[in-house]
């Protein structure tokens, strides 16, 4: 009988010893709680962020739109240059540079250039540029970030698809030049004929357009009017393509 007592945890070892199981059991109830309650906040802001182009897409129908990297450079570097003009209100051979230059097939795709795309898929180095299309540029800088990654790549694409569904082409690149950055807090290209030539938009030249075409992959580094040597090499290419371009902007001049 002894043993048996003996055996037995004293009362406080054993009030302890319930205490310790009910707080583990009340623990391992949480866990799950608090992942269910995380997985459907990530799912909540996702669908935010997919609803934003869902909703903004149509409406910048109409209205001109104003793009993420715009507010960014707002508030981190300050007053930005901007003027809106219409498509009719730009040198055709500044449209024309720009397409040659940054998205040679953008009459034949429906916003997304799938060969470029595989092509930097199976590149070791990672998305460039290159594979970006005039309509993925556009969707990037009104809703996502610039730097790359497989990810903002990801999401440029459905977004760009749907655009191009949505925008007429000439709605595409009338807000790609609207909004594409020139040179710091200049952005559009009416600011950036402004800026760079003192002139309008619809007075560009043929070398000028060149110029500001090949500017645009790094606007903060390159200065069109005081071009380096590669510049100048590379604007001569560009308005070279631009003057046997033909059939290849017949999506925006019929």
């Amino acid at each position: 009988m002894s043993r048996a007592a003996s055996a037995k945890p004293p009362p406080a070892a054993a009030g302890e010893k319930a205490t310790r199981k009910k707080a583990d059991d009340e623990k391992s109830a949480t866990r799950p709680s608090r992942f269910r309650r995380i997985l459907r906040f990530g799912l909540k802001v996702a669908a935010v962020l997919a609803l934003i182009p869902a909703v903004l897409v149509p409406v910048y129908v109409v209205i001109p739109p104003i793009s993420t990297l715009m507010i960014a450079t707002r508030i981190a570097h300050g007053p930005i240059e901007r003027d809106w003009v219409s498509f009719d209100e730009i040198a055709k051979v500044l449209v024309i540079s720009v397409m040659v230059s940054e998205d040679g097939q953008f009459c034949a795709h429906r916003g997304v250039d799938w060969g470029a795309l595989n092509e930097v898929l199976e590149d070791p180095d990672g998305p460039s540029r290159g594979a970006s299309t005039i309509a993925m540029q556009t969707v990037r800088n009104l809703f996502l970030w610039t730097s790359p990654s497989y990810l903002r790549k990801g999401l440029e694409i459905p977004i760009a698809l749907y655009a191009d569904a949505i925008w007429t082409k000439r709605r595409t690149m009338e807000i790609y030049l609207n909004i594409a950055e020139w040179g710091p807090n200049i952005f559009g290209i009416e600011a950036a004929a402004q800026h760079h030539f003192s002139r309008s938009a619809k007075d560009l030249t043929a070398s000028q357009s060149a110029l500001l075409a090949v500017t645009l992959p790094n606007p903060r580094t390159r200065d069109p009017a005081k071009p380096s040597g590669m510049m100048r090499s590379l604007a001569r290419t560009v308005a070279a393509r631009a003057r046997v371009a033909g059939d290849y902007v017949k999506c925006l001049y019929p």
